[in-house]
């Protein structure tokens, strides 16, 4: 997939390039600014990031080792939370990597090439965190609302095939939209006022405005976030109606207690998403869009092991024997 990708954008550059570069000088390569400032401020931000990716490989590596070693936790709701905690790592991967070399650099740039593949990458990776937040709201509803009929429903091999669907659709979604703006003519400037390659400022960059080209991408990107919110939406009130049905007060604690860390992340993810990339990215300032990509790429993934833990039993205990701070019984 990479590789096509690359072969991809590769020859849509040079198509470009040799189709118009009689009249236009094309760039080759970016300037993401990234946080601008003192040296002092750019190595406190480099500290600061860094200490955050590490925490999120620790939290959500060690929500995958738990996952994957502990025989309590093989069942699907866990073994999409342990998905879940992989994709996480990517996610942030996508992304940090890079912020984290740029901000040492004295260049900041990245070339034409690099700069879509990190694009697609962040956005498949984000796209599949939306699908696996439906399907996991889906399994809620179905272990509440329909507990004698999970087991027949939600068998091993469903699960796997939801996985698989969630990781191979999330990939397939995003070519044609880069594709799209890839081909827009970037003949200078070449300096984006972010720490990723994001639509927003590309469509600022490019030399001719592209009104029905950025329709189509504001308009997929709505479809990519309202299509699984809507479903997890449906798939909670259909749970919060069970709930409130249930006689006893334990049930409903308990109830409310499984779901309420699912739901605590997808608040804070979609929160983040809608802002950003619902409405258009020029009504948003430029330090802005920074915080808000910088809420939903690197402190989400963070926070999610997190909360996921704290409020799981089983999890916590299977944490703690993976991170070794299980006391020894007698």
């Amino acid at each position: 997939m990479f590789m096509i990708i690359y072969c991809l954008l590769t020859s849509v550059s040079l198509t470009a390039l040799g189709s118009q570069n009689k009249t236009m000088h094309f760039v080759t390569e970016f300037v993401l600014l990234g946080f601008p400032g003192e040296r002092e401020i750019q190595m406190f931000f480099f500290s600061l990031i860094l200490v955050v990716y590490l925490l999120t490989l620790l939290g959500n590596g060690a929500i995958v080792c738990a996952v994957k070693w502990d025989r309590r936790l093989h069942t699907p709701m866990y073994i999409f939370l342990g998905n879940f905690a992989f994709l996480e790592i990517w996610y942030v991967s996508s992304t940090v990597p890079n912020m984290l070399v740029n901000i040492l650099s004295n260049t900041k740039t990245i070339s034409f090439t690099g700069c879509f593949i990190q694009f697609y990458f962040f956005f498949s990776l984000g796209t599949t965190e939306c699908f696996f937040l439906s399907v996991m709201a889906y399994d809620r509803y179905l272990a509440i609302c329909c507990p004698l009929h999970y087991p027949s429903i939600m068998t091993r091999k469903f699960c796997v095939i939801l996985v698989c669907v969630c990781w191979v659709s999330g990939f397939l979604c995003y070519p044609v939209p880069i594709v799209l703006i890839s081909q827009l003519p970037f003949c200078g400037p070449n300096i984006i006022d972010h720490f990723v390659c994001d639509p927003g400022p590309l469509f600022a960059l490019a030399c001719i405005p592209a009104p029905s080209t950025e329709l189509i991408c504001y308009t997929f990107n709505s479809v990519i976030i309202f299509g699984p919110f809507l479903s997890i939406l449906g798939s909670y009130t259909l749970v919060l109606r069970a709930v409130l049905r249930f006689p006893s007060h334990a049930g409903r604690t308990k109830a409310f207690s499984t779901c309420g860390s699912h739901l605590m992340v997808v608040s804070l993810f979609y929160g983040t998403l809608m802002v950003m990339y619902v409405s258009p990215t020029s009504g948003n300032p430029a330090g802005m869009q920074k915080i808000i990509t910088l809420v939903y790429s690197a402190v989400t993934p963070l926070l999610n092991p997190l909360i996921y833990s704290l409020r799981n039993k089983d999890m916590k205990d299977a944490l703690k024997e993976v991170l070794g701070l299980r006391i020894n019984q007698n």
